[in-house]
């Protein structure tokens, strides 16, 4: 889109979007226009009725018959099949369990021990914080094992990558800018080299089109409460490919990775499958959330998420730019949509209390520190109105600098 849309020009692509229907499907609180899906995705009235159902239904009446009666032992791996879909994994490969943290724990762990003799880990040095974390946690137990990271270590994760490299750690989409990588190319280059990949997709699971098998991913994690709209905490999903699975292992042999949880055996002997990277007993009502809020992506095409992704974000800059130009914002995601996830960031020296007076106006971004406005654009339930409205919002509020009042200044436990 070369120019800056008009209001009727805006109405018309709302009355020509394939997904509009989709918004029917989200509770939306009135008066609020939600910019904020790639932190926590809104719930649906069809989670509260599964919830209400494994509540009263299977756990108040079935109790622990439900586990067999109702399916709950086998959710993790029933819906890492639907979350496979829709990040291009063909059965078998996904299972949904623990946190993402745990799961990047578990991916490069067995990565490690795929690649023995090599002993470092890469990874952004601009990630989001968990990754770095973990792969702390990761070199803290291997000899010698050292953690090597772009920008800090060497400009660019390519020039990282050599036969000393058991594994490259990875987000998809970066967490403060939105900025999006060539998975294919990257994948390619680390192989190339020896080494193997784990994909963090938590800024892209149920925003971009995705292919795993495609582009020969060795590991790849993700969280399910943003697009995925899966509900506070849901569990994480963890993709393993098929080739490696067999020889893979994994650190945290809990008994719902056992080949025979049931029989209660002394030792340990893995699944011989994606089970193997289960751990403990799985939370069955949040699996059932997550179960309500994946049956809405059963007929959605994720080319036509991504198609209005990127007019969404389009859209949001050159408006944000045309309106509030004089205010002092910088554009601080990548202005080509090639290279850009599903959301806009932008910087401003007084950003935190500018995203408070928003969201007390009705829009609800986020900041990421130090000085990051972000804002989500989940394709499924937003309208390209919200993206007119949320601006014209933002306009007044750097006008009049309501911002200043101190009550916008106070900082929350969470941001």
């Amino acid at each position: 889109m070369s120019q800056v849309p008009d209001l009727a020009a805006v109405k018309a692509m709302d009355d020509a979007d394939p997904l509009r229907s989709m918004r029917n499907q989200f509770s939306l609180p009135e008066g609020v226009i939600y910019l904020d899906g790639n932190s926590l995705g809104p719930a649906s009235p069809a989670v509260f009725n599964e919830l209400a159902k494994a509540a009263r239904e299977e756990w108040g009446e079935g109790l622990i018959r439900s586990w067999n009666s109702a399916g709950w032992f086998d959710l993790p791996v029933e819906l890492g099949d639907r979350i496979g879909r829709l990040i291009g994994a063909t059965p078998g490969q996904t299972v949904v369990c623990d946190t993402t943290s745990i799961n990047i724990y578990k991916a490069l762990h067995a990565a490690m021990g795929l690649r023995r003799g090599r002993s470092v880990i890469v990874a952004e040095g601009s990630s989001f914080p968990t990754d770095l974390y973990m792969a702390e946690g990761v070199i803290s137990t291997q000899p010698d094992a050292r953690l090597l990271l772009e920008g800090v270590d060497a400009p660019t994760i390519e020039e990282l990558i050599d036969d000393r490299v058991a594994v490259v750690l990875v987000n998809h989409v970066n967490y403060k800018t939105g900025e999006l990588r060539d998975m294919a190319a990257l994948t390619q280059r680390a192989h190339e080299a020896g080494a193997l990949v784990v994909w963090d997709l938590c800024h892209s699971a149920g925003a971009l089109v995705v292919d795993l098998d495609g582009a020969r991913v060795d590991f790849a994690v993700g969280c399910t409460y943003k697009y995925l709209n899966g509900g506070p905490g849901s569990p994480a999903f963890i993709y393993v490919a098929q080739r490696h699975q067999a020889e893979a292992r994994q650190p945290l042999s809990g008994w719902w990775g056992h080949a025979r949880p049931f029989a209660f055996e002394p030792r340990f002997d893995a699944d011989a499958g994606i089970r193997k990277f289960q751990c403990g007993t799985q939370p069955v009502l949040s699996l059932r959330a997550l179960k309500a809020a994946l049956d809405i992506w059963d007929t959605v095409d994720m080319a036509a998420v991504r198609e209005k992704s990127l007019a969404l974000t389009d859209i949001f800059i050159r408006l944000v730019e045309a309106k509030c130009a004089p205010f002092g914002l910088a554009l601080e995601s990548p202005r080509g949509g090639a290279k850009r996830g599903s959301q806009v960031s932008f910087t401003h020296d007084h950003a935190y209390e500018i995203v408070q007076a928003l969201i007390a106006r009705g829009v609800i971004g986020d900041f990421r520190s130090p000085a990051i406005m972000r804002f989500g654009f989940a394709p499924l339930y937003l309208r390209y109105l919200d993206v007119w409205q949320a601006v014209e919002i933002l306009e007044e509020a750097l006008r009049t600098e309501v911002w200043k009042d101190e009550r916008f200044a106070a900082r929350a436990a969470v941001t």
